[in-house]
Protein backbone atom coordinates (compact mmCIF):
# COMPACT_ATOMS: atom_id res chain seq x y z
CA UNK A 1 0.00 0.00 0.00
CA UNK A 2 3.03 2.70 0.58
CA UNK A 3 4.39 1.88 -2.47
CA UNK A 4 1.30 2.31 -4.45
CA UNK A 5 0.56 5.94 -2.54
CA UNK A 6 3.89 7.17 -3.02
CA UNK A 7 3.36 6.40 -6.96
CA UNK A 8 0.58 8.18 -7.02
CA UNK A 9 1.78 10.60 -5.13
CA UNK A 10 5.29 10.84 -7.18
CA UNK A 11 3.06 10.67 -10.46
CA UNK A 12 0.44 13.71 -9.70
CA UNK A 13 4.07 16.09 -8.72
CA UNK A 14 5.65 14.71 -11.85
CA UNK A 15 2.80 15.87 -13.78
CA UNK A 16 2.97 19.10 -12.46
CA UNK A 17 6.36 19.46 -12.51
CA UNK A 18 6.75 19.82 -16.45
CA UNK A 19 10.42 18.50 -17.83
CA UNK A 20 12.70 19.15 -14.71
CA UNK A 21 11.73 18.53 -11.28
CA UNK A 22 10.53 22.04 -10.06
CA UNK A 23 9.76 21.37 -6.25
CA UNK A 24 12.20 20.32 -3.68
CA UNK A 25 13.59 16.88 -4.18
CA UNK A 26 13.97 15.84 -0.77
CA UNK A 27 9.98 15.99 -0.40
CA UNK A 28 9.27 12.75 -2.79
CA UNK A 29 11.40 9.59 -2.52
CA UNK A 30 11.60 9.98 -6.53
CA UNK A 31 14.07 11.48 -9.02
CA UNK A 32 13.37 12.62 -12.60
CA UNK A 33 16.30 10.88 -14.80
CA UNK A 34 17.15 11.24 -18.21
CA UNK A 35 16.37 7.27 -18.05
CA UNK A 36 12.95 7.84 -16.27
CA UNK A 37 10.87 8.51 -12.99
CA UNK A 38 12.87 6.80 -10.30
CA UNK A 39 10.96 6.08 -7.41
CA UNK A 40 13.15 5.10 -4.46
CA UNK A 41 12.39 3.66 -0.66
CA UNK A 42 12.24 5.38 2.91
CA UNK A 43 13.81 4.14 5.56
CA UNK A 44 14.00 6.02 8.23
CA UNK A 45 15.49 9.41 7.22
CA UNK A 46 17.18 8.23 4.44
CA UNK A 47 15.81 7.77 0.84
CA UNK A 48 17.79 5.11 -1.76
CA UNK A 49 17.35 4.80 -4.98
CA UNK A 50 18.99 1.03 -6.40
CA UNK A 51 19.64 -0.54 -8.94
CA UNK A 52 19.98 2.50 -11.34
CA UNK A 53 21.52 1.35 -14.58
CA UNK A 54 23.98 3.78 -15.73
CA UNK A 55 25.01 2.24 -18.84
CA UNK A 56 23.33 -0.49 -21.15
CA UNK A 57 23.87 -4.10 -20.39
CA UNK A 58 27.02 -5.13 -21.87
CA UNK A 59 26.52 -8.40 -22.75
CA UNK A 60 25.88 -10.56 -26.27
CA UNK A 61 27.64 -7.72 -29.20
CA UNK A 62 28.15 -5.21 -26.26
CA UNK A 63 30.70 -7.50 -24.45
CA UNK A 64 34.02 -6.42 -24.08
CA UNK A 65 33.32 -3.19 -25.54
CA UNK A 66 33.25 0.46 -24.09
CA UNK A 67 29.86 0.80 -21.81
CA UNK A 68 27.33 2.11 -24.04
CA UNK A 69 24.86 4.92 -22.89
CA UNK A 70 21.45 4.34 -21.50
CA UNK A 71 18.40 5.26 -23.47
CA UNK A 72 16.33 7.81 -22.78
CA UNK A 73 12.66 7.29 -21.26
CA UNK A 74 9.41 9.05 -19.16
CA UNK A 75 8.70 6.01 -17.84
CA UNK A 76 8.30 5.19 -14.16
CA UNK A 77 10.63 2.67 -12.86
CA UNK A 78 10.84 1.57 -9.09
CA UNK A 79 14.21 1.72 -7.42
CA UNK A 80 13.97 -0.77 -4.32
CA UNK A 81 16.50 -3.64 -4.92
CA UNK A 82 19.89 -3.88 -5.84
CA UNK A 83 21.08 -5.56 -9.35
CA UNK A 84 22.92 -8.22 -10.08
CA UNK A 85 26.83 -8.23 -8.48
CA UNK A 86 28.51 -8.22 -11.72
CA UNK A 87 29.77 -12.06 -13.34
CA UNK A 88 32.37 -13.59 -10.51
CA UNK A 89 32.69 -17.07 -9.33
CA UNK A 90 32.12 -16.60 -5.83
CA UNK A 91 28.31 -15.21 -6.14
CA UNK A 92 25.90 -17.77 -7.84
CA UNK A 93 23.42 -14.68 -8.30
CA UNK A 94 25.95 -12.75 -10.35
CA UNK A 95 25.39 -11.57 -13.51
CA UNK A 96 26.87 -9.81 -16.97
CA UNK A 97 24.04 -7.74 -16.82
CA UNK A 98 25.45 -5.38 -13.66
CA UNK A 99 26.08 -2.22 -14.91
CA UNK A 100 24.35 -0.54 -12.07
CA UNK A 101 24.40 2.04 -9.26
CA UNK A 102 22.65 3.15 -5.55
CA UNK A 103 22.43 6.23 -4.49
CA UNK A 104 21.38 7.29 -0.67
CA UNK A 105 20.31 10.79 0.01
CA UNK A 106 18.53 12.25 3.26
CA UNK A 107 14.70 12.65 3.02
CA UNK A 108 13.16 15.88 3.21
CA UNK A 109 16.62 17.59 2.80
CA UNK A 110 16.97 19.96 -0.31
CA UNK A 111 19.89 20.23 -2.09
CA UNK A 112 22.48 21.06 -3.85
CA UNK A 113 24.66 18.56 -1.50
CA UNK A 114 27.94 16.94 -1.74
CA UNK A 115 28.54 13.68 -3.08
CA UNK A 116 30.59 10.80 -2.11
CA UNK A 117 31.19 8.06 -4.80
CA UNK A 118 32.35 4.27 -3.52
CA UNK A 119 34.85 2.15 -5.81
CA UNK A 120 34.75 -0.86 -4.15
CA UNK A 121 38.17 -2.98 -4.22
CA UNK A 122 38.40 -7.03 -4.36
CA UNK A 123 41.21 -7.48 -6.41
CA UNK A 124 39.60 -6.53 -9.74
CA UNK A 125 37.94 -10.36 -9.64
CA UNK A 126 35.21 -10.03 -7.08
CA UNK A 127 33.01 -8.07 -5.05
CA UNK A 128 30.55 -5.79 -4.95
CA UNK A 129 28.65 -2.37 -4.17
CA UNK A 130 25.34 -4.04 -3.00
CA UNK A 131 27.10 -5.67 -0.26
CA UNK A 132 25.39 -4.77 3.49
CA UNK A 133 28.76 -3.38 4.33
CA UNK A 134 28.79 -0.43 1.81
CA UNK A 135 25.17 0.90 2.70
CA UNK A 136 25.23 4.62 2.48
CA UNK A 137 22.40 5.41 4.63
CA UNK A 138 24.59 6.57 7.79
CA UNK A 139 27.11 8.69 5.71
CA UNK A 140 23.95 10.47 4.02
CA UNK A 141 21.79 10.98 7.16
CA UNK A 142 25.20 13.51 8.18
CA UNK A 143 23.41 15.13 4.60
CA UNK A 144 25.19 13.72 1.28
CA UNK A 145 24.74 12.04 -1.45
CA UNK A 146 26.04 8.32 -1.42
CA UNK A 147 26.59 6.71 -4.67
CA UNK A 148 28.15 3.02 -4.98
CA UNK A 149 28.62 1.61 -7.99
CA UNK A 150 29.06 -1.72 -9.64
CA UNK A 151 31.36 -2.04 -12.82
CA UNK A 152 33.02 -5.23 -14.77
CA UNK A 153 35.57 -7.90 -12.77
CA UNK A 154 37.75 -10.79 -14.01
CA UNK A 155 38.35 -11.03 -17.75
CA UNK A 156 34.98 -9.30 -18.49
CA UNK A 157 36.21 -5.83 -17.20
CA UNK A 158 40.00 -6.72 -18.14
CA UNK A 159 40.64 -8.75 -20.71
CA UNK A 160 43.09 -7.38 -24.01
CA UNK A 161 43.15 -9.23 -26.94
CA UNK A 162 44.04 -8.12 -30.48
CA UNK A 163 40.72 -9.98 -31.42
CA UNK A 164 38.94 -7.41 -29.14
CA UNK A 165 40.79 -3.92 -30.66
CA UNK A 166 38.02 -2.36 -32.16
CA UNK A 167 35.52 -2.07 -28.70
CA UNK A 168 39.16 -0.69 -26.60
CA UNK A 169 41.96 -1.25 -24.87
CA UNK A 170 40.55 -4.04 -22.02
CA UNK A 171 40.36 -1.49 -19.60
CA UNK A 172 36.39 -2.32 -19.62
CA UNK A 173 36.03 -1.82 -15.90
CA UNK A 174 37.88 1.27 -15.63
CA UNK A 175 35.36 2.86 -18.50
CA UNK A 176 32.56 1.54 -16.65
CA UNK A 177 34.19 3.52 -13.13
CA UNK A 178 34.54 6.56 -15.73
CA UNK A 179 30.24 6.12 -17.78
CA UNK A 180 29.40 6.20 -13.70
CA UNK A 181 31.05 9.15 -13.05
CA UNK A 182 29.49 10.55 -15.95
CA UNK A 183 26.37 9.84 -15.24
CA UNK A 184 26.25 10.81 -11.94
CA UNK A 185 27.29 14.53 -13.69
CA UNK A 186 24.57 14.30 -15.79
CA UNK A 187 21.57 13.34 -13.13
CA UNK A 188 22.82 13.51 -9.46
CA UNK A 189 21.26 17.47 -9.43
CA UNK A 190 17.61 15.50 -9.77
CA UNK A 191 18.34 13.87 -6.78
CA UNK A 192 19.83 16.83 -4.71
CA UNK A 193 23.50 16.36 -5.44
CA UNK A 194 26.16 19.11 -6.32
CA UNK A 195 27.50 17.89 -9.92
CA UNK A 196 30.52 19.51 -9.07
CA UNK A 197 31.57 18.77 -5.55
CA UNK A 198 32.03 15.01 -6.01
CA UNK A 199 34.24 12.85 -3.59
CA UNK A 200 35.52 9.87 -4.62
CA UNK A 201 36.64 7.31 -2.32
CA UNK A 202 37.63 3.33 -2.19
CA UNK A 203 40.07 0.69 -1.23
CA UNK A 204 42.38 -1.53 -2.35
CA UNK A 205 41.27 -2.22 -5.82
CA UNK A 206 39.08 0.72 -5.45
CA UNK A 207 41.58 2.93 -4.57
CA UNK A 208 43.85 2.04 -7.45
CA UNK A 209 40.65 2.46 -9.80
CA UNK A 210 40.23 6.72 -8.12
CA UNK A 211 44.83 7.00 -8.51
CA UNK A 212 44.41 6.02 -11.98
CA UNK A 213 41.40 8.10 -12.53
CA UNK A 214 43.06 10.91 -10.99
CA UNK A 215 45.37 10.64 -13.86
CA UNK A 216 42.91 9.75 -16.65
CA UNK A 217 42.09 13.24 -19.08
CA UNK A 218 38.93 11.12 -19.35
CA UNK A 219 37.73 11.26 -15.73
CA UNK A 220 39.38 14.78 -14.98
CA UNK A 221 36.75 17.02 -14.38
CA UNK A 222 34.12 14.45 -13.14
CA UNK A 223 35.23 14.44 -9.72
CA UNK A 224 36.55 17.73 -7.42
CA UNK A 225 38.25 15.13 -4.26
CA UNK A 226 39.83 11.89 -3.41
CA UNK A 227 40.49 9.84 -0.68
CA UNK A 228 42.75 6.81 -1.40
CA UNK A 229 42.48 3.92 1.05
CA UNK A 230 45.05 1.40 1.35
CA UNK A 231 46.12 1.97 -2.30
CA UNK A 232 49.29 -0.25 -3.11
CA UNK A 233 50.79 2.62 -5.36
CA UNK A 234 54.02 1.25 -6.31
CA UNK A 235 52.16 -1.65 -7.36
CA UNK A 236 53.33 -1.82 -11.70
CA UNK A 237 50.15 -2.36 -14.01
CA UNK A 238 49.99 -4.77 -16.63
CA UNK A 239 52.04 -3.89 -20.02
CA UNK A 240 50.45 -4.52 -23.77
CA UNK A 241 52.58 -7.13 -23.98
CA UNK A 242 51.60 -9.14 -20.82
CA UNK A 243 48.07 -8.55 -21.04
CA UNK A 244 48.07 -9.61 -24.70
CA UNK A 245 49.55 -12.60 -23.88
CA UNK A 246 46.99 -13.71 -21.04
CA UNK A 247 44.40 -12.64 -23.70
CA UNK A 248 45.79 -15.06 -25.84
CA UNK A 249 45.90 -17.49 -23.04
CA UNK A 250 42.44 -17.09 -21.81
CA UNK A 251 41.26 -17.88 -25.51
CA UNK A 252 42.74 -20.40 -26.25
CA UNK A 253 40.98 -22.06 -22.79
CA UNK A 254 37.85 -20.59 -24.22
CA UNK A 255 38.82 -23.32 -27.56
CA UNK A 256 39.53 -22.70 -30.53
CA UNK A 257 36.24 -22.41 -32.04
CA UNK A 258 34.78 -20.08 -29.76
CA UNK A 259 32.94 -16.85 -30.23
CA UNK A 260 33.94 -14.67 -28.01
CA UNK A 261 31.15 -12.48 -27.58
CA UNK A 262 28.55 -15.83 -27.79
CA UNK A 263 30.12 -17.83 -25.26
CA UNK A 264 28.42 -19.07 -22.35
CA UNK A 265 29.18 -17.14 -18.87
CA UNK A 266 30.09 -20.23 -17.17
CA UNK A 267 32.67 -21.12 -19.58
CA UNK A 268 34.07 -17.88 -19.57
CA UNK A 269 34.75 -18.31 -15.82
CA UNK A 270 36.04 -21.57 -16.27
CA UNK A 271 38.49 -20.20 -17.96
CA UNK A 272 39.60 -16.99 -16.47
CA UNK A 273 39.60 -19.15 -12.78
CA UNK A 274 42.20 -21.35 -15.08
CA UNK A 275 44.20 -18.47 -15.49
CA UNK A 276 43.80 -16.87 -12.15
CA UNK A 277 45.71 -19.99 -10.51
CA UNK A 278 48.42 -19.31 -12.94
CA UNK A 279 48.65 -15.43 -12.45
CA UNK A 280 46.57 -13.93 -9.21
CA UNK A 281 47.15 -10.57 -11.17
CA UNK A 282 45.82 -11.66 -14.95
CA UNK A 283 43.04 -9.33 -14.91
CA UNK A 284 43.50 -5.82 -13.40
CA UNK A 285 44.21 -2.86 -15.45
CA UNK A 286 46.40 -2.30 -18.01
CA UNK A 287 49.06 0.64 -20.00
CA UNK A 288 46.97 1.29 -22.51
CA UNK A 289 48.19 4.15 -23.56
CA UNK A 290 45.07 5.73 -23.82
CA UNK A 291 43.58 5.56 -21.28
CA UNK A 292 45.99 4.43 -18.33
CA UNK A 293 49.49 5.60 -19.57
CA UNK A 294 51.62 5.43 -16.58
CA UNK A 295 52.11 3.58 -13.26
CA UNK A 296 50.98 5.11 -10.52
CA UNK A 297 54.09 6.64 -8.70
CA UNK A 298 55.40 7.41 -12.05
CA UNK A 299 52.21 9.34 -12.96
CA UNK A 300 52.57 11.24 -9.29
CA UNK A 301 55.88 11.82 -9.86
CA UNK A 302 55.48 13.53 -12.83
CA UNK A 303 52.61 15.91 -11.44
CA UNK A 304 50.35 14.71 -14.02
CA UNK A 305 47.54 13.82 -11.29
CA UNK A 306 44.62 15.83 -11.05
CA UNK A 307 46.04 18.38 -8.64
CA UNK A 308 42.48 18.33 -5.94
CA UNK A 309 42.48 17.82 -2.36
CA UNK A 310 43.22 14.69 -1.49
CA UNK A 311 43.03 11.81 1.74
CA UNK A 312 45.46 8.98 1.55
CA UNK A 313 46.06 6.25 4.48
CA UNK A 314 47.04 3.13 4.77
CA UNK A 315 45.63 0.30 7.86
CA UNK A 316 48.43 -0.52 10.63
CA UNK A 317 47.79 -4.15 9.40
CA UNK A 318 47.00 -5.05 5.48
CA UNK A 319 46.59 -8.46 5.91
CA UNK A 320 43.88 -10.21 4.15
CA UNK A 321 41.58 -13.03 3.87
CA UNK A 322 44.39 -14.42 0.80
CA UNK A 323 47.89 -12.28 3.18
CA UNK A 324 49.52 -15.14 3.71
CA UNK A 325 49.96 -15.65 0.15
CA UNK A 326 50.78 -11.78 -0.66
CA UNK A 327 53.39 -12.00 2.19
CA UNK A 328 54.99 -15.06 1.04
CA UNK A 329 55.07 -13.59 -2.57
CA UNK A 330 56.36 -9.88 -1.51
CA UNK A 331 58.93 -11.30 1.02
CA UNK A 332 60.38 -13.98 -1.74
CA UNK A 333 60.44 -10.71 -4.33
CA UNK A 334 62.40 -8.79 -1.85
CA UNK A 335 65.11 -11.57 -1.49
CA UNK A 336 65.40 -10.91 2.67
CA UNK A 337 66.09 -13.42 5.12
CA UNK A 338 64.35 -13.56 8.79
CA UNK A 339 67.66 -12.33 10.27
CA UNK A 340 67.59 -9.35 8.22
CA UNK A 341 63.60 -8.87 8.99
CA UNK A 342 64.36 -8.61 12.32
CA UNK A 343 67.11 -6.28 12.02
CA UNK A 344 64.84 -4.15 9.62
CA UNK A 345 61.73 -4.82 12.95
CA UNK A 346 63.52 -4.76 15.96
CA UNK A 347 60.48 -3.59 17.95
CA UNK A 348 59.28 -7.49 16.99
CA UNK A 349 62.38 -8.81 17.58
CA UNK A 350 62.68 -7.68 21.21
CA UNK A 351 60.95 -10.17 23.74
CA UNK A 352 58.82 -8.21 26.01
CA UNK A 353 56.12 -7.95 28.79
CA UNK A 354 53.22 -7.98 26.33
CA UNK A 355 55.57 -10.74 23.78
CA UNK A 356 57.55 -12.79 26.08
CA UNK A 357 58.83 -14.30 22.72
CA UNK A 358 60.29 -13.49 19.75
CA UNK A 359 58.14 -12.98 16.98
CA UNK A 360 57.60 -15.25 14.16
CA UNK A 361 59.19 -15.34 11.17
CA UNK A 362 55.29 -14.83 9.49
CA UNK A 363 54.83 -11.75 12.07
CA UNK A 364 57.57 -9.96 10.66
CA UNK A 365 56.97 -10.99 7.06
CA UNK A 366 52.98 -9.80 7.44
CA UNK A 367 54.38 -6.54 9.03
CA UNK A 368 57.22 -6.23 6.37
CA UNK A 369 54.01 -7.05 3.58
CA UNK A 370 52.42 -4.17 4.92
CA UNK A 371 55.29 -1.67 5.14
CA UNK A 372 56.15 -2.27 1.91
CA UNK A 373 53.18 -2.70 -0.09
CA UNK A 374 50.95 0.07 1.58
CA UNK A 375 52.30 2.32 4.35
CA UNK A 376 55.84 3.53 2.39
CA UNK A 377 53.75 4.33 -1.27
CA UNK A 378 50.70 6.04 0.98
CA UNK A 379 53.58 7.90 2.11
CA UNK A 380 54.99 8.66 -0.86
CA UNK A 381 51.97 9.61 -2.58
CA UNK A 382 51.10 11.98 -0.22
CA UNK A 383 54.22 13.57 -0.36
CA UNK A 384 54.43 13.75 -4.40
CA UNK A 385 50.60 15.03 -4.41
CA UNK A 386 51.42 17.63 -1.39
CA UNK A 387 54.62 18.68 -2.90
CA UNK A 388 52.21 19.79 -6.26
CA UNK A 389 50.26 22.19 -4.08
CA UNK A 390 47.13 20.53 -3.19
CA UNK A 391 45.93 20.15 0.35
CA UNK A 392 46.85 16.68 0.77
CA UNK A 393 46.06 14.72 4.37
CA UNK A 394 47.75 11.36 5.62
CA UNK A 395 46.30 8.55 7.96
CA UNK A 396 47.01 5.78 10.15
CA UNK A 397 44.25 3.46 10.79
CA UNK A 398 45.42 1.29 13.64
CA UNK A 399 42.32 0.64 15.75
CA UNK A 400 40.88 -2.34 16.89
CA UNK A 401 37.70 -2.96 17.60
CA UNK A 402 36.92 -4.33 21.25
CA UNK A 403 36.15 -7.00 20.82
CA UNK A 404 38.71 -8.59 18.35
CA UNK A 405 41.63 -7.18 20.22
CA UNK A 406 42.43 -11.07 21.78
CA UNK A 407 42.48 -11.97 18.13
CA UNK A 408 42.52 -9.26 15.70
CA UNK A 409 42.68 -11.46 12.98
CA UNK A 410 43.61 -9.85 9.54
CA UNK A 411 43.32 -5.86 9.06
CA UNK A 412 42.93 -4.95 5.66
CA UNK A 413 39.61 -3.40 4.83
CA UNK A 414 38.93 -3.33 8.29
CA UNK A 415 38.57 0.83 8.59
CA UNK A 416 35.50 0.79 5.90
CA UNK A 417 33.27 -0.50 8.83
CA UNK A 418 34.19 2.41 10.66
CA UNK A 419 33.40 5.42 7.77
CA UNK A 420 29.93 3.33 6.57
CA UNK A 421 29.19 2.79 10.45
CA UNK A 422 27.90 -0.72 9.24
CA UNK A 423 26.94 -3.32 12.50
CA UNK A 424 25.84 -6.91 12.42
CA UNK A 425 25.98 -7.57 8.43
CA UNK A 426 28.68 -9.65 6.90
CA UNK A 427 32.02 -8.41 7.73
CA UNK A 428 30.97 -6.56 10.19
CA UNK A 429 31.08 -7.38 14.07
CA UNK A 430 28.69 -5.29 16.75
CA UNK A 431 30.71 -2.13 17.84
CA UNK A 432 30.88 -1.03 21.58
CA UNK A 433 30.42 2.41 23.12
CA UNK A 434 34.70 2.89 22.50
CA UNK A 435 34.24 1.57 18.79
CA UNK A 436 31.33 3.88 17.78
CA UNK A 437 32.87 6.69 19.17
CA UNK A 438 36.07 6.26 17.33
CA UNK A 439 33.58 5.52 14.08
CA UNK A 440 31.83 8.58 14.43
CA UNK A 441 34.84 10.25 14.44
CA UNK A 442 36.09 8.65 11.24
CA UNK A 443 32.80 9.38 9.53
CA UNK A 444 33.45 13.13 10.67
CA UNK A 445 36.29 13.78 8.91
CA UNK A 446 35.81 11.61 5.50
CA UNK A 447 32.34 13.77 5.55
CA UNK A 448 33.91 17.28 6.33
CA UNK A 449 36.75 16.56 3.54
CA UNK A 450 33.72 15.28 1.11
CA UNK A 451 31.75 19.13 1.99
CA UNK A 452 35.15 21.10 1.64
CA UNK A 453 38.43 19.37 1.43
CA UNK A 454 39.75 19.96 4.70
CA UNK A 455 38.59 17.08 6.95
CA UNK A 456 38.65 19.20 10.54
CA UNK A 457 35.30 20.33 12.13
CA UNK A 458 34.36 21.57 15.30
CA UNK A 459 34.96 18.49 18.20
CA UNK A 460 37.97 16.58 15.86
CA UNK A 461 41.34 16.47 16.98
CA UNK A 462 42.80 18.36 14.71
CA UNK A 463 44.57 16.68 11.48
CA UNK A 464 47.49 18.62 10.53
CA UNK A 465 47.94 18.36 6.48
CA UNK A 466 51.04 16.90 4.90
CA UNK A 467 52.61 19.68 3.15
CA UNK A 468 56.61 19.51 3.10
CA UNK A 469 56.34 16.72 5.89
CA UNK A 470 55.53 13.72 7.51
CA UNK A 471 52.67 13.95 9.48
CA UNK A 472 49.66 12.36 9.46
CA UNK A 473 46.47 11.42 11.61
CA UNK A 474 47.65 8.09 13.72
CA UNK A 475 43.96 6.54 14.84
CA UNK A 476 44.69 3.98 17.83
CA UNK A 477 43.00 2.31 20.38
CA UNK A 478 44.77 4.88 22.67
CA UNK A 479 43.70 8.11 20.75
CA UNK A 480 43.33 9.85 17.23
CA UNK A 481 45.74 12.61 16.80
CA UNK A 482 48.56 14.24 13.83
CA UNK A 483 52.34 13.55 14.95
CA UNK A 484 55.08 12.27 13.57
CA UNK A 485 54.95 9.40 11.21
CA UNK A 486 56.58 7.32 13.88
CA UNK A 487 57.71 4.44 11.02
CA UNK A 488 59.63 7.37 8.99
CA UNK A 489 62.45 6.19 9.64
CA UNK A 490 62.02 2.21 8.68
CA UNK A 491 59.89 3.65 5.53
CA UNK A 492 62.97 5.67 4.32
CA UNK A 493 64.63 2.58 4.37
CA UNK A 494 62.57 0.35 2.53
CA UNK A 495 62.25 3.07 -0.16
CA UNK A 496 65.50 2.77 -0.57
Amino acid sequence: MRSLLALLAASIVLCCAGPAVAQPVGQFPFALTREGQMLGAVEGEVASFKGLAYATPPVGALRWRPPQPTPESSEMHTAYDYGAPCLQPSLPDASEDCLTLNVFRPFGVDGPLPVMMFIHGGGFIGGTANERLFDGARLAQAGLIVVTANYRLGALGWLADPALADGGSGNYGLMDQIAALRWVHDNIAAFGGDPHNVTLFGSDAGATSIALLMLSAQSRDLFQKAILQSVPGRAPLRSVQDAHATGRQFVAALGPQADLRAAEPRRLLAAESRLLEQSRYAFAPMMDGSLVTEDIAAGFAAGHQSRIPLMIGSNDDETGFDGEFDTREELAASGLTSDELRKLYPDLAKPSLDRPSLAKPSDLAARFYTDKVFSEPARLLARLHAASGAATFRYRFAYVPEARRANPGAGHGRELQFIFGAEGVPGAGIFSRADREVASRMRSYWINFARSGDPNGPGLPHWDAAAGSDRLLLITNDRIASGDDPLAERLDRLAR
